[in-house]
């Protein structure tokens, strides 16, 4: 069940209407629940810590994180979150998670740069507190650094320094941040789902948040995202605002308290991939070293080289790079679906440009290919597509996300529009390869021939398999595009299309695409009787 058809409230509708971002409410309820499908339920309880937002005496809002052993966190039902741990007597939050206490959650695992929302209201248990959900929902893995976390033995904590602006040693450390957590709260004095709390990740290169020479003043960045606004729609109505920066190498935790003003149009800005600016004065802060029993380092898995052996137009805006290792080894084989965490030295950019790309091509040759679609606005694509060559080198991580293709023989359905065709791409090659004999619909909608990627090579793919079918829709062919040669239909990719090809009630759904397409396609096809658990998605946006 979702929730009513919009889950946001004023403020986050008037900030998306200022952001000019269209009616988002006609379409994100479909992702906004009011409680937690399963996979949500099991990654929250596999996590060493979360991060929660709440409220104050006097209903400031601060962030913080709560830590315990494994399995500190589990979800006894979709509707509840059990937390068995307590926050430390010095933090800013200790007393303030009462019941019936508004609460919001963020769940976010460094390592791998996923991320879950939730918020709820607190009710009290012997060794902690349970969340009874309200609204849950999940958050694309932009603008997150990947971290491996450990845990140290820890003695008494350090006091606490509390003061009314920002030393200089404060600065420097913020300076030094590409990670924030910031906490909002908005309420109509009734009892809607979009009440409460909310914990949210804000994240860019190192220094991307500047603070003033009298530490007074943050300005904070706001760049492209899901489109809900729910920090900025509740910073709207309610200006307080709580900041949080975490010292990953010694547990040390920086509470802010202040006041936000956002900057719609900002000018001379610092950054010039800021949509907005929150600029936030500041009230309290409260200093906290060594709170955590958590560290996290950036090692992780380390950065291997891989040299570009090609470099491919597919379609007007999307561009393949092949890529192998440098002394032409194999490279290590990956999951149709799963993305290449990229990192390149961009001139004119302070620090390193991190991006994650879809795999495209098969998961057995060797090779890699990541399929890049040029943004406007995009310095990493925009870069890659001008000034990355045959020959050149580019620095990933191992291939990593669970977007993947089900194994079994199940009937599946691979959907997507625009960009998102790149990971259904890798699994139709998968299926070909290590299933010949499943039932496959490749469904992919593109604007006209232009547009169309991967034409030529889906084409012999499925021409060779009569289990393999396709469904290419055009929204706005051109006079040149032939019917039924490069495409199958005229208009968009529905959910009734995909109903209509009666794949059996054991098909999987795997949908990528922009998020109104994949809103539309979900609630379609659960209207259709498809279970949830079959109807697997990923979304995205604007890349950079």
């Amino acid at each position: 069940m979702v929730l009513e058809k919009s889950p946001f409230h004023a403020g986050e509708l008037e900030a998306q209407r200022r952001a000019k971002v269209g009616d988002v409410a006609s379409w994100a309820g479909s992702f906004i629940r009011d409680h937690m499908p399963d996979q949500h339920r099991d990654f929250f309880a596999a996590l060493p810590f979360l991060v929660v937002a709440g409220g104050d005496g006097e209903g400031w809002p601060w962030v913080t994180i709560i830590e315990g052993p494994a399995g500190f966190a589990s979800s006894p039902d979709p509707r509840r979150l059990s937390v068995a741990a307590r926050l430390h007597p010095q933090d800013p939050l200790s007393g303030a998670l009462s019941p019936g206490a508004g609460i919001g959650i963020l769940g976010i695992e460094l390592a791998t740069r996923r991320r879950n929302r939730l918020n709820g209201v607190v009710r009290a248990t012997d060794d902690g507190f349970v969340i009874e959900v309200r609204q849950s929902f999940g958050n694309c893995p932009q603008y997150i650094h990947e971290r491996a976390w450990r845990r140290v033995e820890t003695g008494r904590a350090a006091k606490s320094r509390i003061s009314h602006r920002l030393d200089p040693d404060q600065q420097v450390r913020i300076a030094a941040a590409d990670t924030l957590f910031i906490g909002s709260g908005h309420s109509t004095g009734g009892d809607r789902s979009s009440d409460g709390y909310d914990a949210s990740h804000r994240g860019g290169s190192r220094g991307f948040v500047r603070v003033s020479d009298d530490g007074m003043l943050l300005r904070i960045p706001d760049y492209a995202g899901n489109k809900y606004f729910n920090t900025i729609g509740n910073l709207v109505r309610d200006p307080r605002v709580g900041l949080l920066f975490v010292d990953f190498a010694t547990g040390g935790l920086l509470h802010i308290i202040g006041r936000a003003r956002i900057d719609w149009a900002p000018k001379n800005s610092h950054d010039p991939n800021a949509l907005r600016m929150i600029e936030v004065a500041v009230e309290k802060v409260i200093d906290r070293p060594a709170a955590l029993a958590l560290r996290w380092s950036e090692e992780g898995a380390e950065l291997r080289p891989l040299k570009v052996i090609d470099k491919v137009a597919e379609s007007d805006r999307i561009t393949s790079f092949h890529l192998a290792s440098p002394d032409d080894a194999a490279l290590p084989p990956f999951e149709a679906g799963q993305h290449l965490p990229v990192e390149r030295k961009v001139p004119g950019q302070p620090d390193r440009i991190r991006r994650t790309y879809s795999l495209s091509g098969s998961p057995h040759i060797g090779t890699y290919r990541i399929s890049v679609k040029r943004e406007d606005r995009g310095i990493a694509s925009t870069f890659l597509h001008a000034g990355v060559e045959i020959g050149d080198t580019i620095e990933a991580r191992p291939p990593a996300g669970d977007f993947i293709l089900p194994g079994g023989q199940a009937p599946v359905v691979l959907v997507s529009a625009g960009v998102g065709v790149t990971p259904m791409l890798s699994m139709l090659h998968d299926a070909v390869t290590n299933h010949p004999g499943r039932w496959v619909w490749f469904i992919h909608g593109a604007r006209d021939g232009r547009s169309h990627a991967f034409r030529t090579e889906v084409d012999a793919l499925i021409g060779m398999h009569a289990n393999i079918m396709r469904r290419i829709v055009y929204s706005a062919p051109r006079e040149t595009d032939v019917p039924d040669v490069g495409f199958d239909a005229t208009g968009r990719v529905t959910a009734k299309d995909l109903l209509a090809l009666r794949a059996g009630a054991e098909a999987h759904y795997m949908l990528c695409g922009p998020a109104r397409f994949l809103a539309d396609i979900r609630t379609g096809l659960e209207a259709g009787g498809v279970p949830p658990g079959h109807i697997h998605f990923e979304t995205f946006g604007p890349s950079g």
